[in-house]
């Protein structure tokens, strides 16, 4: 939770840590006698912070999905951040089951989706421009 006066704990911050690999693409090493190695993607050790906005008709509709820390994802507005619900499938054919959790973790594989795992990002620390300064109190963090 986001805001300690947020009464209907609608305000939620999440956190995705970068996926270090994808499945698919191997790389060679250097040296014969080297074991192949897993390709690695662009995301790998980087940390995306997240707003997560669960409005009033929750779970029976989506909440809102906004990466205060700059990213590019085909599924993701690059000026608001915001998570575009028609290119985001989870959020599009929205489900009363799914939890914020799934968002976060499918987010996370969607990194590694052809289109999003080489896409060049902006340089890491670019969070100013939409990052809230809001008490957090409490945050869901995909590993």
């Amino acid at each position: 939770m986001d805001d300690v006066d947020d009464i209907y704990m609608q305000s939620w911050t999440g956190t995705i840590i970068g996926p270090p690999q994808w499945k698919g693409e191997v790389i060679l090493g250097s040296d014969s006698k080297d074991p192949p190695m897993k390709s690695k993607t662009v995301h790998e050790g980087r940390i995306y912070q997240l707003k997560l906005f669960c409005g009033k008709d929750y779970p029976d509709n989506p909440p809102s999905v906004r990466f205060q820390t700059r990213i590019n994802m085909a599924c993701v507005n690059p000026a608001s951040g915001m998570v575009e619900p028609s290119l985001f499938p989870m959020l599009a054919n929205w489900q009363r089951e799914c939890t914020m959790e799934d968002i976060l973790t499918k987010l996370k594989k969607e990194m590694m989706a052809p289109q999003n795992r080489k896409l060049s990002q902006p340089p890491e620390g670019n969070e100013e421009a939409r990052f809230d300064q809001k008490g957090l109190v409490l945050k869901c963090c995909i590993l």
